[in-house]
């Protein structure tokens, strides 16, 4: 199902195998995302979507495989190296710093990202250029209200927003985001759905997510898992209608 293509994909997966003791979480498993792409990956509960991301960032060893970014492998890279390279991603969970307001959340990112790591326990707000990135990452995402609120007392919607800006201010060239729009409410889901469509194009995002309004309103091409294994990959319209897909995914 899926389409040639002459580019370097942006991410290359090839015949990645994960294991767990006795469990094998993903079989042999390969698919690519091309440059600028809206990449969804589907399955039931346990098909090994998170176990993806955790083997593309550096978070589990496959026991098998290779996973290579614009061409450069990065398995054996920590995951340190594989930010670096331009690889970002979200969790289910959000990982911010609670006690933090939005913008030093954001700032810290922004340390990352011009490479001064050291300063971290440094007062960030001393810094022009990294206020002014912090800032300008707010402003474009239109959270510019929210910068100077603490995040414990934000809510769960507005957490995603920022975690969301977290992850761009480190500069990326692929987002991952995983269920970004777990947890949330309708009207919060809308909110973060029209953030994600305002992302920059060339920016590859690849989107893990339970609501299938949300994966058909994102994506244009689209990966299923079941078990561990490749069942479906091709343009997101095509998958939809895939007979296997509707048995094992959708419902028929």
């Amino acid at each position: 199902m899926s389409l040639p293509t002459t580019a370097t994909p942006a991410l290359d997966i090839q015949h990645v195998t994960v294991r767990f003791g006795g469990v094998t979480a993903l079989s042999d498993l390969s698919f690519q995302v091309q440059p600028g792409g809206r990449h969804g990956i589907l399955g039931p509960n346990g098909s090994g979507k998170t176990t993806l991301f955790n083997a593309i960032t550096g978070f589990v060893k496959p026991a098998a495989g290779r996973v290579l970014l614009h061409g450069e492998e990065i398995l054996r890279m920590p995951p340190h190296r594989r930010l670096r390279l331009g690889l970002a991603r979200t969790f289910q969970i959000t990982s911010l710093f609670p006690s933090l307001t939005a913008r030093d959340n954001v700032r810290l990112a922004a340390l990352a990202r011009l490479g001064r790591h050291r300063e971290a326990l440094r007062p960030a707000n001393g810094d022009p250029e990294v206020n002014a990135l912090a800032d300008r990452m707010l402003a474009d995402l239109h959270l510019s209200h929210l910068a100077d609120r603490i995040v414990y007392g934000l809510g769960y919607g507005e957490q995603r927003q920022i975690e969301i800006a977290v992850t761009l201010a480190t500069n990326p060239r692929i987002l991952l985001l995983d269920e970004p729009t777990a947890g949330l409410s309708a009207a919060e889901t809308d909110t973060v759905t029209a953030l994600i469509q305002t992302l920059p194009e060339e920016l590859t995002i690849v989107l893990i997510e339970h609501d299938l309004g949300v994966v058909f309103d994102l994506t244009d091409h689209l990966t299923v898992l079941q078990n561990g294994e490749l069942i479906a990959d091709g343009p997101s319209a095509a998958v939809r209608e895939d007979p296997v897909v509707k048995a094992v995914y959708l419902g028929t």
